[in-house]
């Protein structure tokens, strides 16, 4: 250290050089008050830890389980219940007549959805899969023979596995939630008098109404509070509650003999889990499996409790040994305090720091030494510092300029579809706010074009999704080298594009542009698949609209009656 002669140097070493035979301070005090505390904290320990954490746990999962298959019961009595009401039905005078258009089927299916509020729909189809007559009147005349329900029910009862609506979609009004609309389906044969098979019927449950019988079920039961109540199916993914719906769940059966069991889910924590399954005994088995979970740190927080008691007696304890080793440490407490006045010295840097000679305790000695020579490499480690400090600003500037760079790459992906390149809904959902905006306070009207590619789930279904894909692809191409550069296109959903055409009130331009669209995507082949059409609906703001979906609207209904007049064509909104 700058300033301290060799000499001195010499009697700090000689100073600190440690005194054989000097006394433990470890064995002086480890040995008197040591043993009384690790008794004191293993035998806490113990009892918190392993029996009374054991005894809680087996508790709360024995009346989880309990509760548990009190919902699974229920739910699957529900399930029953629905299977062998529909094939009842089927079984009626009525429906076994063969007469499947008679008013009196329409009027029976009708009044059974009325008294039955979670059916979404009811419908007969005859044996090539067209329906014949359904409650609403809805899909009566398409065909439902590649769904699975029929194909299955024409030899046997049915029970199908949760899905999202398919034909029903856009139909049905939308869940208030904004999740997708999905159904439990059940069918039965429709046997005539000679015993032939003459008809399917079939019927759409709300999975709503699967959810309210748990919700049902558990709401006011001790011993599910605070739990999660989910529904598995034979996959292990989770179908119940909506918000972990998809995810998938870990091996929740439990272990031997028991009813619970301890499981480490994906969301990092500790879970007391519990598995029933839901043996609805319907004629074909659903797989599903109702799990309860409760957090572990939940399940057991009255142990939790008890060891924060334990705890703040373990304080009182311990300033009780604080205070007699305060009284038995005092005589060793000088060559410290001279320990701590040297190390102050250095800290300081002081020309000569008194060390202790540490005669009495070993540990000093040892201390006194170490001290020593960490004073003579402080001055490196300073010289060291002070160049990384240099170095310290340029780096912080060159992350910081990465971090922005990695910012800015992600907000790009956040609007942008990952498959065609075009921008995502949310982007839309932007730009047509802004153009709406911009329609009411300054008069900029403006087009709007929703394009649906025609067929694409036969694409899908016949060459596979990587060549829909391709598909697509080719349609968000076209789109793009077909319009201006003022104009503004995205991936809408699925199979559906939308083109925000700014600055275009003309009735004969917008529908020119969207006629070029559409020659354009029926000109050009796809390999694997060949020509493909589009049909687009047009609709152009209006001084009376309110918000902008008022105009997605139009352009929506317009898109379906292009659908509807046999695609391929374009359909405007009336002004």
């Amino acid at each position: 250290m700058d300033g301290i002669p060799n000499e001195d140097i010499k009697r700090m070493h000689e100073q600190s050089a440690p005194t054989s035979g000097a006394a433990s301070l470890r064995s002086r005090l480890t040995l008197w008050f040591g043993s009384l505390a690790l008794f004191t904290l293993l035998s806490a320990g113990f009892y918190v830890g392993h029996i009374a954490i054991e005894k809680m746990t087996a508790a709360e999962g024995a009346a989880m389980h309990a509760s548990a298959a009190t919902v699974a019961n229920a739910l699957a009595t529900g399930l029953r219940e629905r299977e062998d009401e529909i094939y009842l039905l089927s079984r009626s005078s009525r429906l076994a007549s063969g007469n499947l258009d008679a008013v009196e089927v329409l009027q029976s299916l009708e009044r059974r959805k009325e008294v039955h509020q979670e059916y979404a729909w009811i419908g007969v189809a005859d044996t090539d899969g067209t329906i014949v007559q359904a409650t609403g009147g809805m899909l009566v005349a398409q065909s439902v023979r590649e769904r699975p329900w029929f194909k299955s029910a024409l030899k046997e009862r049915y029970a199908g596995d949760v899905h999202e609506a398919v034909l029903l979609a856009k139909l049905l009004p939308g869940h208030p939630s904004g999740e997708p609309l999905r159904f439990v389906d059940f069918a039965a044969p429709i046997v005539g008098a000679n015993g032939q098979t003459v008809g399917v019927l079939g019927a759409h449950l709300h999975w709503s109404w699967v959810t309210g019988l748990v919700e049902d079920a558990v709401s006011g039961r001790r011993g599910l509070q605070q739990t999660d109540i989910l529904i598995v199916d034979r996959t292990n993914h989770i179908l119940y509650p909506e918000r972990l719906t998809g995810e998938s769940v870990p091996d929740t059966s439990p272990a031997q003999h028991l009813d619970y069991e301890v499981i480490h889910w994906p969301d990092g924590r500790d879970y007391l889990s519990s598995e029933v399954k839901i043996n609805a005994k319907t004629h074909a088995d659903l797989g599903w499996r109702l799990v309860a979970r409760k957090p572990l740190d939940i399940a057991t927080r009255p142990i939790r409790d008890l060891s924060g008691q334990l705890l703040l007696l373990g304080v009182l304890a311990a300033l009780l040994f604080a205070l007699l080793a305060y009284h038995l440490a005092r005589r060793l407490s000088r060559p410290i305090e001279q320990l701590a006045q040297a190390a102050r010295q250095v800290e300081s840097r002081q020309a000569m720091p008194q060390f202790p000679t540490g005669r009495q305790v070993r540990e000093i000695a040892q201390l006194s030494q170490s001290m020593q020579s960490m004073t003579r490499s402080l001055l490196a480690k300073e010289q060291e510092l002070a160049a990384i400090n240099s170095t310290l600003e340029a780096t912080v500037i060159e992350r910081t300029q990465a971090l922005t760079e990695a910012n800015a790459e992600l907000a790009r992906l956040a609007a942008q579809d990952g498959l065609t390149g075009l921008a995502n809904r949310r982007r839309f959902d932007e730009r047509l706010t802004d153009a709406f905006l911009a329609c009411k306070r300054y008069g900029r009207d403006f087009s709007l074009l929703l394009l649906d590619v025609d067929h694409f789930k036969q694409v899908n279904d016949t060459h596979g999704h990587p060549v829909g894909d391709r598909v697509l692809k080719q349609v968000a191409k076209l789109i793009g080298e077909s319009l201006r550069a003022t104009d503004f296109v995205a991936r809408y959903g699925g199979e559906e594009f939308v083109v925000l055409l700014p600055d275009t009130s003309d009735r004969t331009t917008s529908l020119g542009v969207a006629e070029k669209l559409r020659a354009a995507i029926a000109a050009a082949p796809v390999a694997e698949v060949g020509h493909i059409t589009a049909s687009i609906g047009l609709s152009i703001t209006r001084a009376a609209d309110q918000d902008p979906w008022q105009i997605v609207g139009r352009a929506d209904a317009a898109l379906y009656q292009a659908k509807a007049a046999g695609r391929n064509r374009v359909s405007m909104a009336p002004d």
